[in-house]
Parts: structure tokens; C-alpha cells; sequence
């Protein structure tokens, strides 16, 4: 007969989200739990359009992960759909981390989003997370840390951690881990999101073209994928998709002298795609204007928000 400290500890499984304003780190912190790229990142904020899951599985627990976009003052249609997401998914989960880089004083916009997420799930565990810590040092991260535990509150945990470096990453997830309750594995062993394979073909199209153009065109594109069809024939799979943008110029940003910078954003695209198929792919990007999607509801309706 086994004595209870011999007996193997039970299971845990629970939903935990990551919220805070944009371009705290939340996509890279996503990634670096996973294992795996399943929520594209970039330097741009407002990067996250999805309520994008990843799946951590250890041994003794499963991890459903849930990167949120960055809760901020909308100013378009989209914008409220976005902040909509984030707030939704407060009622769905066991666990909700608010980020807060380790580099950036805490603000308005953080105090708000914490007063939010005590205001609409009060009795949800919360986490404060202390990211991007490889950029500051020691003396910083604990200042960060104590202003951040009294913005959360005595309830709230606080774990300082980088997704860059790995550093504390454990014990983030072992934090979390404890936080959810004994319960069966939702998803089977090895699984790593449930988004579908043309939603994260589309989110690795928009983030190549994210790389390196203004700071008003992340806003306006969108990446819609028309068509995945088989080669006849061939290991070969034919993707076509649309990116959309809101004005003429935009549309010359993406293209590029003499299409260039198009032909660019399909090759890094294209390894990131064949890398999720197992497959060779080839991409067909074509670039179109949508005039103001993002305030006219029914163009957000066929782009998928």
C-alpha cells in the first residue's frame, strides 16, 4: 500500500492567458513556453489580431496557453474587435498573467489593464509577469518586481522572466502549472496549437511583411489565404493568398521596387510554411486595396474579424 508521500502527484491541465499593452512581449513569451513558433512576433505594436493558443505538455501537466492582442485605446472598428477578444477570454480562463516589460516604467495603460482584469474576473488567479529581463539589470528587474506585486496586488504572484534568454522560464511554468487545478489533458501528447493551418499560414505571410516598413502600414494589412491546393503529381502544394492593404501607397510599400520587396516577404513566408506542412510550398502573394477596412464592418467580416 502506498503512503501519500510515495504517490505519484496528479494531473494538472488549465487555460492561462497573457494580456497587457502591445509590444510587451506576450507573442515571444508564448513561443518560448511552447517550444515552438505557433503566434508571430514583431517590433511593431499591435503585432496579435488572434486569440492565438499554444499547448505546453509536461509530464505531470498540460499548459493551454492563450496570447491575446494588446489591450489599448482603440481608434477603428478593428481596434474594439481586438480589445473585445482580450476581454472575452478573461471569462474562459483559470489563469491570467499581465506583462509588464522589465525596460518600460509601469503607466497608465498598465494600471488600466489591471484594473480591467480585477474588475471583470475578480476571483481568477492572477500572475504578474516581469518580462524581457536580459535587457535590464538586477537592481531594475526587482524594482520592476516590487512596483509591479503592488500594482497586482498581495494575492498576485510575480515571476521575472525572459523569453529570449530562457531565463526563468521554469519556474514561470511551474508557477502557472500550480495555479490550475488537477484535471485531464485536453489536447493529446505532442499537440501544440489548435489554430488552423491556414489561419498561421496567413499570420506568417503578415508577419514577413511587417519587417521593416512604416509605422501606419502593421494597422492596415491584413492576409487573407485563398486557396491550398495539392500538386498533381507532387510533394508540391500551391498556396495562394491575398494581402490587403487600405490605400494605393501601401500597396507600393509591400510590392517594392520592381516587386522586390514582394518577392522577399514570400521567401521568408514560404520557409516558415513548408517548416509547418513538412512539405515543399509554392506561394503565389498577390497585394490588393481595401479602402478603409478597418472601420467598415462588413470588410472586416470578410477579412475574418
Amino acid at each position: 500500500m502506498s503512503t501519500p508521500s510515495s504517490q505519484t502527484p496528479e494531473f494538472r491541465s488549465g487555460f492561462v492567458c497573457f494580456v497587457g499593452r502591445p509590444n510587451t512581449g506576450k507573442s515571444t513569451l508564448t513561443n518560448a513556453l511552447v517550444g515552438d513558433k505557433i503566434a508571430i512576433t514583431s517590433n511593431r505594436p499591435q503585432t496579435t489580431r488572434h486569440a492565438i493558443r499554444g499547448i505546453v505538455n509536461r509530464p505531470d501537466a498540460q499548459l493551454i496557453l492563450i496570447d491575446t492582442p494588446g489591450l489599448h485605446r482603440p481608434r477603428t472598428l478593428l481596434g474594439q474587435r481586438l480589445n473585445d477578444v482580450v476581454r472575452d477570454t478573461y471569462s474562459e480562463v483559470d489563469v491570467i498573467c499581465v506583462c509588464i516589460p522589465a525596460d518600460e516604467a509601469i503607466g497608465p495603460g498598465d494600471r488600466r489593464i489591471v484594473e480591467q482584469v480585477q474588475t471583470i474576473a475578480p476571483k481568477t488567479r492572477k500572475v504578474g509577469v516581469v518580462t524581457k529581463i536580459d535587457r535590464v539589470g538586477p537592481e531594475k528587474v526587482a524594482s520592476q518586481l516590487m512596483a509591479l506585486s503592488a500594482l497586482m496586488g498581495p494575492d498576485a504572484e510575480v515571476v521575472p522572466c525572459s523569453a529570449k534568454s530562457g531565463r526563468q522560464l521554469d519556474t514561470l511554468s511551474d508557477v502557472l502549472v500550480s495555479l490550475c487545478d488537477e484535471g485531464p489533458a485536453f489536447y493529446p501528447d505532442g499537440e501544440l496549437t489548435d489554430e488552423p493551418e491556414q489561419v498561421l499560414m496567413a499570420e506568417f505571410i503578415r508577419e514577413a511583411a511587417l519587417e521593416g516598413v512604416r509605422d501606419e502600414l502593421p494597422h492596415s494589412l491584413a492576409v487573407v489565404i485563398e486557396e491550398v491546393v495539392p500538386r498533381d503529381g507532387s510533394e508540391i502544394v500551391d498556396v495562394y493568398a491575398h494581402l490587403f492593404v487600405e490605400r494605393d501607397s501601401q500597396k507600393g510599400i509591400i510590392i517594392g521596387r520592381k516587386g522586390a520587396r514582394l518577392k522577399e516577404v514570400g521567401t521568408v513566408a514560404r520557409g516558415q510554411i513548408e517548416r509547418l506542412l513538412g512539405t515543399k510550398v509554392y506561394l503565389d502573394l498577390h497585394v490588393k486595396v481595401a479602402k478603409d477596412w478597418q472601420r467598415d464592418p462588413k470588410q472586416l467580416g470578410r477579412l475574418g474579424f
